[in-house]
């Protein structure tokens, strides 16, 4: 047992060294890091000095001192651990400040208790934020006792290069002015007394709006509603780069009408918009706006399309929120008679948060090069001609802003003869490679990086070297490190596997006609060409057993998160235009489901509706608004009807497609949501009858919608034969699928909807899309308006964010406002939301029912997805981007899960996302946490299963990037 004075000695030496690491810039200097140049920090005495990281690691090293002690911080994994710490914390704060600028001292020391925390160094974090406080009381009262004695300090500004007095009352009315109106835990107080604190005398103007906005950000993490204080703040600062002048929130509504037109013909001066916007009624159009929906974004939202949505001349911003959604909307209604009226009906759809166009048509409508699709299928000949011209085609594709889907099934497999010149294929995969690096070279648009995804069926002969594309071992030459791939599976092999069966590979160019083959014909064929197989007639091909394989398909696609798992006669046997051609594959994201051909390049243009926005109170509590709903999805069908026509293509083989079948795909985000609203765990049985109920009436109404347009436009042209025209609905077609499987098709067909009304509607007036139905990501527009992406669950109910402008704490104000009507609403509560992640599991004073409604996505067993999917996908007549969570992954559980997916009749999966069991109960991106990447060890872990192999190692948990598009996620499609 220690003596008092020893105890009382180790005491001492700890508070020394915390006292140290309180001033992270006030200790010594390290000659391996120079100071970062453009970078300054603002003492508390209001002295400004270099930035200067190494300082940083030397306060890490004692605060690791102070809690281990001298033995136990001297270990070289320690100073690593401090090395990586620094530069996660340096490289945060210069996020923070893209072009330099200054920090606080307080701004340093949040971003290391930050980095201790994500580190999993909870001892030595706690120790610091104790000592922090501590520190800052003892200021205080210093600083209370010499108040008397000091005159206040006038703070000067630059503006406009003239050294003025900072008008501090002037400051306090715009932070004042940004808080009216929301719950009464707003207060400027905090937001002013912390920008004042981050001011220093002769500080740029700007750099003040931008410490306003810094301020507010960092109470949203206690107080969701900051988020809306945050957005008005950055709101103004936009108003002042696009009008040239400081305007109060008051005063930009009151610009907004005269503003418009002038708008219009700045971006037409400047080639950035189609001169038939001018050609509008802008007066009308510009009274139009409604100003005061700029108070509905979010911090994100507003912020996401600030840094990547509004146009701008020589990077000044010319375009303001309600601007935005007017240009997407006359772009949109360009070929309308009365343009006006309907450009003010889109307007409102889109401004009011109910329905938003996916971000292409974000991007490009209005524009002088309107591409405005979100999607293109093609399929690939086997031969050199045609691989490259659709390589090139790709290319083209990419360079407008498209995701791409591609079909490689047909080219011959490796070791195959080739009759021109005598020789022996390469197969697949060097093409692939090819393909992978067009990707790359291609960006879209200047706007986000090139992708595509690749689609194998599973007899093909190259099927096992195909799966293993993404690894990170073997010949770098045969992988494809960019691309995603896909495994298209008939159900025969499904078959098999149920029944332990065998499984023959062949090459395409050795049975050609089992591509454009689906059902029972492909099963017929498929078996006589295995019966010649065995006799030796076919050459080259390989038996293996069905189990092994699909075995490897699910090793692979967890340990590389590739490839997906895709169903090619759920998608044909469902498809209305099966009468017109063969889906050969999905899409980058796993919803579309089209026709291709040599001749037809399939197009998909996208959006969705905001099911949040859709709710009423009901005798029950919440339920779907029919009559709202109706109406959102009557506009936003004609919305992407327009699209097909006013798009600009790259390809003649994708225009000639659209017009022919004009197919688009509505989707729905803000599912999530919509349960919380609902008061319904994710995991639940009333959670699946929701997903049904709330996707049939989506679906009903867009098929009604497209009638409706087919009475007043005209049917698509392929119309004649296709299931429609036969009386056939996609949930009808659940019954095709079962007699061509011989069963294996389990799933509930109740309905609520009047279905026999529609299918008499549709006899009478036909249908103006092919397709109608389809569930995309949308991982931007969601944070655009504020709601979970898609169908997803919660990732966690606390995150950190990251953008251009820096990174930032987001919390579910869901679970906030539940959590304050118990009275459980605290510092501590935020405290342990960090420590845990997000995840309320380990929080004992919360009760079970807050637990199970706020679960997050690895807390809800991957059948509860599995089985809302199912529920949609009856009714979609395309198909759903689903990814699938799986806390504790094991080869059973994914060969449960997967055949699951398969027997409720999914036509596609999109990203398997794992953590493992051990880990389960973490979510940061450290090693042993969820989707973690392993820092530390050479082993392809949970990041990587999970397809997110492209993550910053050291980034938040919400900083992975799910798809390997673009920050903040995959938006291929969306």
């Amino acid at each position: 047992m220690q003596s008092s004075s020893t105890t009382s000695a180790a005491t001492a030496q700890r508070s020394s060294a915390l006292r140290s690491s309180d001033d992270p810039h006030a200790v010594g200097t390290n000659p391996r890091q120079p100071a970062t140049v453009g970078y300054q920090i603002i003492r508390r005495n209001g002295a400004v000095v270099s930035f200067e990281p190494n300082k940083i690691a030397v306060a890490m090293m004692k605060a690791f001192l102070a809690v281990h002690g001298t033995q136990g911080a001297a270990s070289a994994s320690v100073r690593e651990v401090v090395e990586n710490l620094t530069d996660a914390v340096t490289r945060a704060l210069m996020r923070s400040r893209p072009g330099g600028g200054t920090f606080h001292i307080e701004d340093v020391q949040d971003q290391v208790e930050l980095g201790l925390m994500r580190g999993g160094h909870h001892e030595v974090a706690r120790a610091y934020v104790l000592y922090r406080e501590r520190r800052a009381q003892e200021r205080a009262q210093q600083k209370s006792s010499a108040m008397h004695a000091a005159p206040a300090q006038v703070i000067h500004a630059v503006d406009g290069g003239e050294r003025v007095p900072l008008d501090v009352n002037a400051l306090t009315q715009v932070i004042e002015a940004a808080c009216a109106g929301l719950s009464t835990e707003v207060s400027p107080a905090p937001i002013v007394a912390e920008t004042l604190r981050n001011l220093y005398d002769g500080v740029p103007i700007e750099e003040v709006d931008k410490a306003a906005i810094l301020s507010a950000r960092t109470l949203i993490e206690k107080e969701p509603d900051y988020t809306f204080v945050t957005a008005r703040l950055l709101l103004q600062t936009i108003a002042k780069e696009v009008l040239g002048a400081r305007v109060t929130l008051a005063q930009l509504g009151e610009r907004y009408a005269g503003y418009f037109p002038v708008f219009i013909r700045t971006g037409i001066q400047h080639e950035l918009l189609d001169p038939k916007l001018a050609e509008f009624d802008l007066a009308r159009l510009g009274a139009a706006l409604k100003p005061e929906r700029d108070l509905k974004f979010d911090y994100l939202g507003l912020q996401t399309l600030y840094d990547r949505y509004f146009l701008h001349v020589r990077k000044t911003r010319i375009e303001l929120p309600q601007a935005f959604f007017m240009r997407v909307a006359m772009g949109l209604a360009l070929n309308e008679i009365d343009r006006e009226a309907r450009a003010i009906e889109f307007y409102e759809v889109l401004s009011s948060f109910n329905f938003m166009s996916s971000t292409p048509t974000l991007f490009n409508s209005g524009t002088l090069r309107s591409q405005l699709s979100s999607c293109y299928l093609t399929t690939v000949p086997d031969d050199l001609d045609g691989i490259y011209e659709s390589i090139k085609e790709n290319a083209l594709l990419s360079k407008f802003a498209g995701g791409l889907g591609n079909d490689w099934t047909r080219v011959r497999a490796l070791g195959s003869h080739i009759k021109g010149t005598n020789g022996e294929s390469q197969g697949v995969v060097p093409f692939l490679k090819v393909v992978n690096d067009t990707a790359v070279a291609v960006n879209q648009g200047g706007k986000r990086k090139g992708a595509v995804c690749t689609y194998l069926e599973t007899w093909h002969l190259d099927i096992e070297e195909f799966l293993e594309l993404r690894k990170n071992t073997g010949d770098d030459r045969r992988r494809t490190h960019d691309m995603n791939t896909a495994n298209w599976i008939p159900d025969l092999f499904m078959r098999r596997v149920m029944e332990q069966g065998e499984w023959t590979l062949f090459s395409p160019s050795e049975v050609p006609d089992l591509h454009d083959k689906f059902g029972t014909e492909f099963e017929q064929a498929y078996t006589a060409y295995e019966e010649l197989a065995r006799r030796g007639k076919i050459q080259p091909c390989k038996t293996v057993a069905a189990v092994d394989l699909w075995r490897k398909m699910l090793s692979m696609l967890f340990e590389t998160g590739h490839p997906w798992i895709t169903f090619k006669d759920a998608c044909n046997l469902r498809s209305p235009q099966q009468h017109a051609g063969v889906v050969h594959s999905s899409n980058l994201c796993t919803e579309i489901t089209l026709n291709t051909s040599d001749s037809e390049t399939a197009v998909c243009n996208l959006g969705s509706v905001n099911l949040l926005q859709h709710l009423k109170e009901g005798p029950a509590g919440k339920e779907v608004d029919h009559d709202k709903l109706q109406r959102t999805v009557q506009t936003a069908m004609r919305m992407l009807d327009n699209v097909i026509d006013i798009n600009y293509y790259a390809v003649k083989k994708a225009r000639d497609s659209n017009l022919r079948h004009r197919p688009v795909g509505l989707g729905i985000m803000g599912f999530q949501d919509a349960l919380y609203e609902m008061g319904l765990p994710y995991g639940s049985e009333e959670a699946v009858a929701f997903a049904d109920r709330s996707m049939e009436a989506v679906c009903y109404h867009a098929y009604w919608a497209s009638s409706d347009l087919a009475a007043e436009r005209g049917r698509y042209s392929s119309y004649q034969g296709s299931l429609w025209d036969q009386g056939i609905l996609p949930l009808d077609t659940l019954g095709l699928l079962e007699q061509a499987r011989g069963g294996y098709v389990d799933v509930d067909r109740s309905s609520t909807l009047d279905w026999d009304a529609l299918r008499g509607k549709i006899a009478r007036d036909g249908m103006r899309n092919s397709n109608c139905v389809a569930i995309a990501p949308t991982a931007t527009i969601s944070n655009i308006i504020g709601v979970d992406a898609s169908i997803e669950p919660c990732f966690g109910n606390l995150s950190v964010k990251s953008n251009l402008s820096g990174e930032f704490t987001i919390v579910n104000h869901y679970l906030v406002r539940d959590l304050k009507r118990q009275g459980l609403w605290d510092d501590v509560m935020v405290m342990d939301l960090k420590h845990f992640d997000g995840s309320l599991r380990p929080i004992d004073r919360i009760p079970a029912d807050i637990k199970a409604l706020y679960a997050t996505a690895f807390e809800i067993e991957p059948r509860w997805l599995v089985e809302a999917a199912a529920r949609r996908q009856k009714w979609i007549d395309q198909a759903q981007s689903l990814n699938i969570y799986m806390a504790g992954a094991s080869g059973k559980k994914l060969d449960d899960t997967y055949k699951l997916a398969w027997q409720r009749g999914l036509k596609t999966t999109y990203y398997l996302r794992t953590t493992s069991a051990t880990h389960a109960e973490k979510s940061t991106v450290q090693s042993g946490k969820l989707n973690a990447v392993s820092a530390m060890s050479g082993r392809t872990d949970a990041a990587h299963a999970s397809g997110a192999e492209h993550a910053v190692q050291d980034a938040p948990a919400s900083d992975i990037k799910f798809c390997a598009i673009d920050d903040p996620g995959c938006e291929a499609c969306q």
